[in-house]
């Protein structure tokens, strides 16, 4: 499929829509309006479930959304926490070590395609926990701030926690896992 029509399938365009939203639940945000920005965050994660399905129901996969997809979840979760954390509603150091592990995934990873050396950057298992940690954290970040239950503060702790120790693991995992396949003669008679 030629690039430019590559922006009228529709699984990438519900992908640029979450793009479209991240400004408006900034805003949102640092107005103090927690239940819109809310329902803003449940929209986006809606859009990402169903650009998924779209591209394998209408076989629309693309090579613009295989790079924008993830670009756009990163880009909304990095967003949320910067803002979050510049509200006073998410730690720094939380912020410090979730943006740490993705700049260091983002730099290697372009640094081995860019190379040619390694082009398969599926995330491992503790990335994918990682950010399963990280929605639901920001989830019970958002809902502290409309029910304003004990509980919810609780269960944000944790996660907050969970995440600080998953961020620097995963990162390690991620490593390791490219220094495992860069030394195997399999992957460099293949790069």
């Amino acid at each position: 499929m030629p690039f430019l029509s590559q922006f009228r399938a529709a699984p990438n365009l519900l992908t640029l829509m979450r793009l479209f939203i991240i400004p408006f639940l900034v805003i949102e945000i640092l107005d103090g309006h927690y239940t819109a920005s809310f329902a803003l965050f449940m929209l986006a994660g809606i859009s990402d479930a169903l650009d998924g399905l779209l591209a394998r129901w209408l076989s629309q996969k693309t090579t613009l959304g295989q790079y924008l997809d993830p670009i756009a979840d990163k880009l909304l979760l990095s967003t949320l926490f910067v803002v979050l954390t510049h509200v006073g509603l998410i730690p720094r150091y939380v912020t410090v070590l979730v943006f740490s592990r993705d700049v260091g995934i983002l730099l290697i990873s372009t640094l081995l395609f860019a190379t040619g050396s390694l082009r398969d950057f599926r995330p491992s298992l503790f990335g994918k926990l990682n950010t399963l940690m990280q929605i639901i954290a920001l989830i019970a970040v958002l809902c502290q701030k409309i029910f304003a239950a004990t509980q919810l503060s609780t269960l944000r702790d944790v996660l907050l926690r969970a995440i600080a120790v998953l961020a620097p693991l995963s990162a390690a995992q991620y490593a390791f896992i490219v220094i495992q396949r860069m030394s195997s003669p399999h992957e460099q008679t293949a790069a």
